[in-house]
């Protein structure tokens, strides 16, 4: 179906926001983002972007700013935490020459999905925080703070972890508590910091550390399994105390970067399942989520923001490439919740691989050896499905 002129409000300016904002207005749809700030702030931490959301980005017209913004990385290298030697190194940039994994400043990525959506003819309208979303009518509509009623052909929800339009859509669910909390923190990188993901693994815990913006900053995420319970929340801080003592037993490289984080974030994780229900047709209209909205992930494959913007290319294809929004919507949710559920499968188990105790430790580290000196590119092929897939070459 045409999306000229087409009425589109999205529900949130972050990542999957603002590329569905873009990839829509791209077709030619008027799109409008509500977001509940008062401005777009530099907030976060840094993240990671894999081939298959980079593929995303190409698609979108934005590989030059994402280039630009971000450090291509060359290596992944999985670290003994207490004693800082290596288990194993896969080079990226020998083995997947072809693909582009990159770090960047999660900022810098909502600033160039911002300029990309603007560029595109998309409104942002700040202040704009929701109260409610009816589904009932013909047309979706939302109630904002301030009483503004806004009825809309197609809403789009990419309101994160609480999203109003996923409980309109599945009602109420409640995200099971995994038992781990994760720190996130930015410090000054060293001088020559490589471009590398360092991953330090402990018994019950864990320490991901890489370089971005040009290698003068230095991006921290670290997880401790516990049973004290932690918010929900990106915008919870710590002690950093609490941190340092968790990661005591760590190598002195580790010991030293948390030495300088003051302040960091904490946040509890929490499983949860993808929704039920990703779209939803009206009379005269339909409503669809995306993004953490409708599959939050946890951290440990770094996908929150690629499938996000997988998310994104594949709805709005999904949109233009159909007669009917009834059928779109039919084709969004066969192509997203089978890919997103193994996604989210995939994350959980990567969490137990990192924290192995004991006997199991010794076991696991000394396979991980063998792999990387004898066949390297085994452990890259595992993930061939997840990395190497791009949504852009294919119809929906």
């Amino acid at each position: 179906m045409s999306l000229i002129g087409q009425s589109v409000s999205v529900l949130g300016a972050g990542v999957a926001g603002l590329a569905v904002a873009r990839a829509l207005a791209l077709r030619g749809a008027s799109v409008t983002v509500l977001e509940q700030a008062d401005a777009i702030r530099e907030v976060g931490a840094g993240l990671q972007i894999s081939p298959n959301g980079a593929a995303v980005l190409r698609g979108l017209g934005l590989q030059d700013a994402l280039e630009a913004a971000s450090l291509r990385a060359e290596a992944v290298e999985l670290i003994d935490g207490a004693s800082g030697d290596g288990v194993t190194r896969l080079d990226l940039a020998r083995l997947r020459p072809g693909q582009g994994y990159h770090f960047l400043h999660r900022a810098d990525l909502i600033d160039l999905l911002l300029k990309g959506a603007i560029e595109a003819g998309v409104t942002l309208r700040l202040l704009s925080r929701v109260e409610a979303v009816d589904l009932s009518g013909l047309q979706p509509a939302v109630t904002l703070e301030t009483g503004e009623r806004i009825e809309t052909g197609l809403l789009v929800g990419a309101d994160g972890l609480h999203s109003h339009l996923r409980k309109a859509m599945n009602g109420a669910e409640k995200p099971f508590f995994t038992g781990q909390v994760a720190w996130r923190a930015v410090i000054p990188a060293e001088p020559g910091a490589q471009p590398v993901a360092e991953v330090h693994m402990g018994p019950g815990r864990h320490l991901v550390s890489y370089p971005m913006r040009g290698g003068t900053l230095r991006n921290i995420v670290a997880v401790e399994e516990r049973k004290r319970w932690a918010e929900e929340s990106w915008t919870l801080r710590d002690d950093s105390i609490d941190l340092r003592l968790a990661f005591g037993g760590f190598s002195p490289r580790v010991r030293g970067w948390l030495e300088q984080v003051e302040d960091p974030w904490l946040w509890g994780l929490f499983r949860h399942e993808v929704a039920r229900n990703l779209a939803k047709s009206l009379p005269e209209g339909a409503a669809m989520i995306l993004g953490d909205a409708a599959h939050p992930t946890l951290p440990f494959l770094a996908q929150g923001a690629s499938m996000g913007l997988e998310d994104a290319w594949v709805l709005a294809e999904a949109l233009a490439g159909h007669d009917t929004v009834a059928a779109a919507v039919l084709a969004y949710q066969a192509a997203r919740k089978p890919r997103c559920t193994r996604i989210v499968a995939a994350a959980n188990a990567n969490a137990r691989a990192y924290h192995l105790k004991g006997l199991p430790r010794a076991v696991g580290h000394t396979g991980l050896r063998l792999l990387g000196r004898f066949a390297p590119a085994a452990m890259l092929n595992r993930f061939d499905w997840l990395y190497g897939h791009d949504v852009t070459q294919g119809g929906v």
